[in-house]
């Protein structure tokens, strides 16, 4: 993986904890030699990561929408920003310059750039992992919602299993790297057939 793109809320959240888990990653990216693409921002858990990254010699590059950049919320110091024009091609940047992706603790947009990333994958729009550093149980709720869409059948199980969980930034980076897409032609003819019970 050359570059690991990392989405966490642009707030610090109310616990050090989640602020020494954004900057832990940033800087074993750093060590690692794997670049880091994220939202840009000098704000929150976004510039903890950003400036970790920094402080340990690793490269940076922020995407970031005009608006958001014409509110001086942009990050001076990363090596390149990329200026969209919306957040949907924000993240369409995101992906093409990503190898794989992490979620850390944040609130809506993190949500909504986790789930689009996972529907990529169900849909084979993308093939690269995803995964939640589940700092403090914090996503702990989210992951109930998803065992519940496999339960009453509105997540297939093996799309569940496509979302690598865990609290360790060592063993994320491995578990990304070892993580094999699920075979699309198989569950695209299961949802056929079920279609027709």
């Amino acid at each position: 993986m050359k570059r690991i793109c990392v989405f966490c809320g642009s707030s610090m959240g109310q616990s050090p904890v989640y602020r020494e888990a954004a900057a832990s990653l940033g800087r074993l990216l750093a060590e690692k030699g794997i670049g880091l693409v994220y939202g840009g921002a000098n704000v929150g858990l976004m510039k903890e990561l950003a400036d970790a990254t920094l402080a340990a010699g690793g490269k940076v590059i922020g995407v970031m929408p005009h608006q958001l950049i014409s509110k001086e919320i942009a990050h001076p110091d990363i090596h390149q920003l990329h200026a969209v024009t919306s957040m949907a091609e924000r993240k369409d940047l995101m992906v093409s310059l990503s190898d794989a992706f992490i979620a850390l603790p944040g609130g809506y947009g993190t949500l909504d750039e986790l789930s689009e990333i996972l529907t990529f994958n169900q849909l084979r729009i993308s093939d690269k992992p995803l995964g939640l550093l589940n700092i403090e149980g914090y996503f702990d709720l989210l992951l109930r919602f998803f065992d519940r869409g496999v339960e009453d059948g509105f997540v297939r199980k093996e799309h569940r299993q496509n979302l690598i969980v865990t609290h360790n930034n060592e063993e994320m980076l491995t578990l990304l790297n070892n993580w094999k897409p699920v075979e699309t032609t198989k569950w695209i003819a299961d949802i056929r057939q079920e279609s027709q019970i």
